[in-house]
């Protein structure tokens, strides 16, 4: 068999296999647990997505003392600084349908400029 041959069977065995990976847009319509739902038609509950780091809740804790001329202290930064708020409601995702169809990856939020 010839090279093209063996690269077109490859590909075309990986395309029988199961569904090949999609790519699919998803409106957030719950955060807790969270839900999104796809073409109006779909809703993928917390069990079947799988979430990339950067969708997490990140917040840093700065919170530190500032001594005065009289050696008190004096708290500064009490609130923690939120770096990324996470996914939150309305928000409109970038999924990645895994192989078979069973499990998506929430690959990141889109934004418009």
């Amino acid at each position: 068999m010839a090279l093209g041959d063996k690269i077109r069977k490859l590909g075309s065995d990986a395309v029988s296999a199961g569904n090949p990976v999609a790519v699919l847009f998803g409106k957030v319509t719950r955060t807790n647990p969270l839900e999104v739902n796809v073409d109006q038609r779909l809703t993928l509950e917390e069990d079947f997505l799988i979430l990339t780091e950067s969708l997490l809740r990140y917040e840093a804790d700065l919170t530190h003392y500032h001594l005065s001329g009289g050696g008190a202290t004096q708290d500064a930064l009490t609130d923690k600084l939120v770096i990324r708020p996470g996914l939150q409601t309305g928000d409109t995702v970038l999924l990645l349908r895994v192989q078979g169809g069973q499990k998506y990856v929430v690959w990141d939020k889109v934004v418009t400029s």
